[in-house]
């Protein structure tokens, strides 16, 4: 072949390449939208970005604030479930299709899978997943608080939280804990110890008025590794103002509400060998019948009584003011002496059925009710024995509070 030849044939052969790629330029080409309209690329991807608080993987989510939102879309499904178990946690998508969260508060230190789907405005679908686990037990911390959301109580009712864990960042704790009173009374924290945070106006709450406690310690770090897991809104209310003194001298019970005398009883105190406690004390605790066994409390084999009738308690360490049925009849009349390890006896009848000044003032009673004891030779209560702050002075108060 000549020269001439070769270099036609190779003229031919770049015009053929040069055919074959205008060819495929324009079979590639042209409009990607679903009508050819436009002339841009129709997106294959939804456009819905679906967010799981919850990271894949991680070991420390929230038992509270664990849920799903989406961007761009709404969320068209959501299971979650126990994993292992399989066993489904309920859940709700909201109105507008843009987020979802489980019904209930979740455990402490247990693994969930969470599936989300959800469809863009054009339909298309997106879809996540994470497997994690809850904060455990062991790196969080919870408060037992009283008095108890919806509660009815008596305006010497502290807010008392008794944490399961020490506390070393007391300021994070309290600062994320705030308690108002509808009545404007200045509300103060005072801790006693590492476990123990009460919160008290200077005065006695006033009745009538709303008290709320806003609990935000949701990943808060209260000692080191350690994180609270609680977030809600608890509300009680104060009732009538009532204050009870009992009068160790004339062995008597006064009882005063919202400022007037309503009944004056008589009752038992403590015997010369176990005074009765002076001080502010607030009923904590309600009991028709109960035992009480010496033993419990230092008194080895002293009593056992099964059927203690209408029982308050009003400290930690066992002191109550209770009925009374089993009064020597041989003594002087109910109210004449101390007979008692150092609680407050009313007179009463085994049952709890009958009449009695015991029945009356308990029926009549609050948790959150002060009774005052005076004239005792015994000492002040301690603030901590109880609910029995109000026997520290304001300053004292104050002084205890983190904030």
């Amino acid at each position: 072949m000549t020269t001439p030849d070769i270099a036609a044939r190779r003229a031919l052969l770049a015009c053929a390449a040069l055919m074959v790629g205008a060819f495929t330029l324009t079979a590639c080409g042209g409009s990607a939208s679903a009508d050819g309209r436009d002339g841009k690329a129709s997106p294959k991807t939804s456009t819905a970005k679906i967010a799981i608080s919850a990271e894949d993987g991680s070991t420390d989510a929230s038992i509270n604030a664990t849920g799903v939102k989406v961007s761009g879309g709404r969320l068209t499904g959501v299971k979650m479930t126990v994993a292992g178990s399989g066993q489904a946690v309920p859940g709700a998508i909201s109105a507008d299709g843009g987020s979802w969260k489980p019904k209930q508060q979740l455990e402490r230190g247990t693994k969930y899978e969470i599936a989300a789907t959800a469809k863009d405005g054009n339909g298309r679908t997106a879809a996540a997943n994470s497997i994690f686990s809850t904060v455990t037990t062991a790196n969080s911390f919870i408060g037992t608080y009283t008095p108890d959301n919806g509660a009815t109580v008596g305006a010497g009712m502290p807010v008392s939280f008794s944490f399961d864990k020490p506390i070393t960042d007391k300021k994070a704790v309290q600062s994320h804990i705030k308690v108002d009173s509808s009545g404007g009374q200045q509300v103060v924290g005072h801790w006693f110890g590492d476990q123990r945070l009460d919160f008290r106006p200077q005065e006695y709450w006033k009745a009538g008025s709303k008290v709320t406690m806003r609990i935000d310690l949701d990943g808060v770090q209260g000692a080191k590794g350690v994180y609270g897991v609680q977030k809600k809104t608890v509300s009680f209310t104060v009732g009538r103002s009532q204050v009870s003194t009992v009068d160790v001298n004339t062995q008597t019970m006064t009882v005063v509400r919202d400022g007037k005398t309503i009944k004056t009883v008589p009752i038992s105190a403590g015997s010369p060998d176990h005074t009765t406690y002076n001080g502010q004390m607030v009923i904590s605790e309600k009991f028709t019948q109960t035992r009480m066994n010496g033993s419990t409390v230092g008194y080895g084999g002293e009593y056992d009584i099964p059927d203690v009738p209408h029982a308050m308690r009003l400290t930690t360490s066992g002191t109550f003011i209770h009925g009374n049925y089993w009064y020597n009849k041989g003594n002087p009349p109910f109210g004449s002496q101390g007979t008692s390890h150092g609680c407050v006896g009313l007179a009463d009848v085994q049952g709890a059925q009958g009449a009695t000044s015991a029945k009356w003032f308990f029926d009549n009673s609050l948790v959150g009710d002060v009774v005052i004891v005076k004239n005792s030779p015994d000492k002040t209560v301690a603030p901590d024995n109880g609910l029995n702050g109000w026997n520290m002075a304001w300053s004292a108060w104050t002084a205890g509070s983190a904030v």
